[in-house]
């Protein structure tokens, strides 16, 4: 995956749980449509080190973070 065509989000779930991970622009923008359009069911997110089951219509939030916020010296 490229850092371009990345972004970090995090999926909060009715009673609290919260899941992290960095996935492909398109899967975000996927799961966002999905859950706008009142999908029911499953949605398969690739993430960069697995594959999170979100249950649809289980989620509460999804929080999408901006590209240039991580802090840091690398390059």
């Amino acid at each position: 995956m490229s850092k371009d065509d990345t972004v970090r989000i995090e999926i909060g779930y009715e009673g609290g749980h919260v899941t992290g991970a960095v996935v492909q622009v398109s899967s975000a923008d996927s799961l966002e449509k999905q859950l706008a359009d009142g999908d029911a069911g499953v949605a398969m997110i690739d993430a960069e080190d697995s594959t999170i089951s979100v249950i649809l219509s289980q989620v509460a939030y999804v929080r999408r973070f901006a590209r240039d916020g991580r802090l840091g010296f690398g390059g």
